[in-house]
This record gives structure tokens, sequence and C-alpha cells, in this order.
């Protein structure tokens, strides 16, 4: 039977004072039965702040000396020590939880019912919350929409967490399957719709440079967490832009928050990339019909795309996480960048270090729980623009290639990303090609990029060289290039 207590706010809160009892007085009577409980049930699912205690109690006692010291009276004395209980009292009430319970063949029930009570006041509080925050006038709306849109996410997702599964479980379960949905032919005649459609959610989303794609497998998977860094003028956005721009146009749907870049400006970028018109041309209008033509062109095929951006100045991640899910089926986000933003917390304010941490954690949090690729722009140390002498190089040339110890402002950017992206552009510090002497003489006249791929939890890394086209705006592969020559 279920009881309701009516809090400060004047709204009942559900909870079940038999089934905490039951619970309890299975534990004393079967300590056995305590390694069931502790893998549905926590301490705060409990209503009554006494059955909380009691619960406590008997898993600190499981912590330290095993089930089998848990009993009624050793119960009683840690919470005596805690002053929880008295001796008396709490002698007749723990014996009376251990004798209630006829059988503790029901426990698993029991747990559900508390495990179900408790996240309906956990729905309810949040309601409460989302209510009294929402008649402050002085709080900004949108704000308000995004953070309840958080919450109440937080307790689904907190409900639907799962414990330890064995592994033959999960060979069998889950990678069996995705290894067959992998291997499906889909162009064989009468192929079955579902197996195509698996095989395609399954596949890595290629970044559209078929060197990266290579060292990373097929490209981005997801929840894989990206992280692009460089020095100012080497391209981060840029190289975000095309392979925003080359996901867009497999057929996926991509979002681009810009903290530091107005989105027309994004699109005229795109627009120049895919019209081959240049930036200073577009920006200043003066160009004809041929132009125009191009424009025109590429404004049809642009409308195929689901390509978006949005330009929000200090924008949050549980901000960015919430517009995600609103958009639905996202397949892919690209944030530019992390210098520019800032924790939802005003306490990690005092500390620049912490707060990127916490921006990254909660970065890579967002890519698995949407499940979804997150890439993110990060600027590279100053230092690595001085240049290092490497233990190969001779002492005319210095090395000024980014490591990713130098990745700015915390090293949680390097610890939380699944994939890193380095750029270097030897041209830009030498206005040379960098190792000319060891380059074909037809890419010796054109600005050779360097991606380093310097991290990849997937397996392999190491340096994959593109053009870098300044007028565009355009990383594009070398074959690609020497094919539109």
């Amino acid at each position: 039977m279920a009881d309701s207590f009516v809090n400060v706010n004047g709204v009942n809160e559900p909870y079940n004072i038999n089934a905490e009892r039951a619970v309890l007085g299975s534990i004393l009577k079967d300590p056995a039965c305590l390694v069931e409980v502790q893998q549905i049930l926590k301490a705060d699912h409990f209503y009554l702040p006494l059955h909380k205690s009691i619960y406590e109690a008997i898993i600190s006692l499981d912590t330290l000396g095993g089930q089998g010291k848990i009993d009624a009276l050793v119960v009683l004395e840690s919470l005596k020590k805690e002053d929880i209980m008295d001796d008396e009292s709490g002698k007749k009430y723990l014996f009376e939880l251990a004798s209630s319970v006829p059988t503790t063949r029901n426990v698993t029930e029991y747990c559900n019912l508390l495990v179900d009570y408790s996240y309906r006041r956990s729905l309810i509080n949040t309601m409460q919350s989302i209510l009294d925050s929402a008649q402050n006038v002085t709080e900004d709306t949108d704000t308000l929409i995004e953070l309840a849109e958080q919450e109440i996410y937080d307790i689904r997702r907190d409900r639907t967490a799962k414990g330890p599964t064995r592994v033959t479980d999960i060979v069998i379960n889950e990678l069996y399957p995705k290894y067959q949905a992998l291997q499906y032919d889909e162009n064989q005649p009468g192929a079955d719709p579902e197996m195509v459609a698996r095989k395609e959610e399954l596949k890595a989303i290629p970044t559209g440079f078929s060197e990266i794609d290579k060292k990373l497998a097929g490209g981005f998977r997801k929840s894989d967490f990206i992280v692009i860094g460089a020095r100012p003028a080497m391209g981060k956005t840029a190289l975000a832009l095309n392979i925003a721009r080359n996901i867009a146009f497999s057929g996926k749907k991509v979002v681009f928050f810009s903290l530091e870049m107005p989105k027309d400006q994004l699109a005229q970028r795109l627009l120049s990339t895919e019209t081959r018109i240049v930036g200073k041309t577009l920006m200043s209008g003066e160009f004809g019909i041929e132009e125009w033509t191009k424009i025109g062109t590429a404004s049809d095929a642009l409308c195929n795309i689901n390509l978006f951006f949005d330009d929000t100045a200090a924008i949050t991640v549980p901000e960015i996480k919430a517009r995600v899910r609103r958009l639905k089926d996202v397949d892919c986000v690209v944030i530019d960048y992390i210098g520019l933003m800032h924790a939802s917390g005003k306490h990690f304010m005092e500390n620049r270090v912490n707060e990127v941490s916490e921006i990254t954690r909660t970065m890579k949090m967002m890519a698995k729980d949407l499940n979804i690729p997150v890439i993110a722009c990060s600027q590279i140390n100053r230092e690595s623009a001085k240049g290092n002498k490497g233990p190969n190089e001779s002492s005319r040339k210095t090395n000024h290639r980014p490591q990713l110890t130098d990745l700015r402002e915390s090293g949680s950017i390097e610890q939380d990303a699944d994939i890193v992206l380095l750029i270097h552009r030897d041209e830009y510090y030498n206005n040379t090609p960098q190792d000319e002497d060891e380059i074909p003489d037809e890419e010796k006249l054109i600005d050779i990029a360097e991606i380093n791929v310097a991290k990849n939890r997937h397996g392999e890394t190491g340096i994959v060289k593109v053009v870098w086209n300044k007028e565009l705006t355009l990383f594009s592969t070398l074959e690609r290039f020497r094919d539109d020559q």
C-alpha cells in the first residue's frame, strides 16, 4: 500500500513504508539476499530517514566484515554509535523488521517498488524546481527550458542504467549481431531493409579525407569525442567545417556550433568551398553572371543536405545537448571552440583548468549519451609556435609541430578525447613547403599541411598530408587535388 507525505510546497510525495520495512527485514532475516538488493537499491531510494540510515549501516558492515556479521544486534550497535537509535527502542524496531517478513523470496519485487517510488519523487521535486525557476522572471527563458530538459533527461538516464554484464553475453548478444550486420551484402537481390539500415547505422562516419579515414578504420564512431587542435590561423575552423560538410553530403545530419564566427560567415566559407570562388570576391560582391551561376548551382546542392549552424555566444554543453535532442536524429556535432566555452556551474569560474576539465568531461558524456561523434576545436599553447629541436632535427631546422601536451588550458582535453587531430603547416612559419627536398616537384608549388592523428583510442596514429587552399579555406586530399588540376 502506498503512503504519501505532503512536503513544504503542498505536494504529495509517494512512498511505500511496508515495502521499505520488507526490504530491511529480508536482509536482517537472510543477509545472503543483500547481494541481490544491492544490485537494485541505493540508500537514497528509501524515503524514511531512519530506513535510509539502517540500510547505510548494513552496507557499511558488509563492506567491513561480510554478510555473516549482519544481524539485528550488530546493526543496532552501529546505529547507536551514530546516535541514530537507542538500545531499547532500536532493538525492538529491528527485531520487528526481521520477524515481520515471512519469506525473502519477494525481496526483488519490494526493491523495484522502492525504486519506482523514488523516481516518482525525483520527478515531482524536479518539476517543482522547474516551476519555481519559471516563476522567477529574471531567469532567461531559453536557459530554463534547456535546463529543464536536461534534468528530466538525467532522471531517465539514471533509471535505465544497468549493472555489470558478463562478457560472453556481450559477445553473443551485441557483438555477433553487429559483425553480421556489418558484413551483410546490401546489394544482394531481396536484401532485408532492416539489415541494410542496421549496417548503415553501425558503420563509421567518414571524414571525407581518405587517408585519415584509413587510420581511423573508416572514420568517426558513435560516442567518439574528437578534438581538432592547432595554433591560430592554421585552419581549425576550416578543417572542422570541411569535415562537417563532407559528413552532411554523405547523408548525415550535422550541427555546427560556432562560438567565434557568425553563421553567415560560416555559410559564406561553405559557399566559397562549393563554388571555388575565393572568399574576398564573395565578400565584395563584385562578381558577374558566371559567379551567380556557380552560386545558384551550389545553393541547389546545399538544399539537399542537413547541415545546421548555431552561433549562440557563451553556450554551455548542457544547452548544446538540449538543442541537439530537440532537433532530433542528429548524427554529428561540431563545436568551435573549447577556449570560448564556460562550464554551467558558476563555481568553476575561479579555476580555468578545472572549468575546462568539466567542459571536456561533459562533452565526452554528451557524445556517449547521444551516441554520436562530438568534434571540438581547441587551441594549441603559444609555446609550440616557438618550436623545438627534435632529436633528429638538423641545426638549421626548427620543428614547430604541435604535440598532445601542447593542447591549451587543461590536460583533460587530451585525456577525455578519443581522437586528437593536430594541424601543422610548415609554410606558415618558413614560407616554403616543409621537407622540400623530399616531396615531389608537383607538390612544391602547393601548400602542404599535415594532419597528425596524434591520439586514436581505436588504433593507428600518424601523419596524413593534405592540401591547404587558403583562398577557399579548403583542405583536400593530395589525390583529389591532382584530379582537379
